[in-house]
């Protein structure tokens, strides 16, 4: 854990996959932080899909009575199955735009487990975020040791002097929903 100090926080993006992973870990810590968000009156903003970790996290949030917004593309509305039953969804033009009206939406982001996509908005978040875009809070939840080898990449970038900054400095990592949301 790198910071210090709890931020203010009403809403938060929440980046994860479409699909729930072969760890049942991912599944368990997702419904769970979803279900910790909510009580915690944070609204939460994701890519609007009903399946993998992203539904999880949606319906563990909406039974707890919490408040959550979708931003989906159009040509992923069908593929992953919108939500319908959220209190927004927004179905947007393309990849870019979802991702530019999710970080719009939200105070802070969470990188759960995922695959391309995640990946995908992970970098656009610390990239904009590096280049002074935005200056919102970054979170891993790094469930089971999933983002290790990118952690320890990130040291190689730095190392090898392709970063101008410790990336550490932009980023907290928890192991646990609990020990991430103390941050909150």
């Amino acid at each position: 854990m790198n910071k210090e100090k709890t931020m203010m926080i009403n809403a938060v993006a929440v980046f994860c996959g479409s699909q729930s992973g072969e760890n049942g870990r991912f599944s368990e810590q997702t419904a769970l932080l979803g279900k910790l968000i909510a009580q915690k009156n944070i609204k939460i903003v994701y890519g609007g899909g009903n399946v993998g970790l992203m539904g999880l996290l949606a319906n563990a949030a909406l039974l707890e009575g919490g408040c959550v917004t979708g931003v989906i593309p159009q040509i992923l509305d069908k593929r992953e199955r919108s939500h319908r039953g959220l209190t927004e969804l927004l179905v947007v033009e393309d990849m870019h735009t979802r991702k530019k009206k999710m970080y719009e939406l939200c105070d802070a982001a969470i990188i759960l487990p995922g695959g391309y996509g995640t990946l995908d908005e992970f970098f656009e978040m610390i990239t904009w975020n590096n280049l002074n875009i935005h200056d919102k809070g970054i979170f891993i939840l790094n469930t089971d040791g999933f983002y290790n080898h990118l952690l320890e990449h990130f040291t190689m970038m730095q190392e090898q002097g392709f970063l101008y900054e410790n990336p550490m400095e932009r980023i907290t990592v928890a192991d646990c929903p609990e020990e991430l949301l103390k941050f909150f």
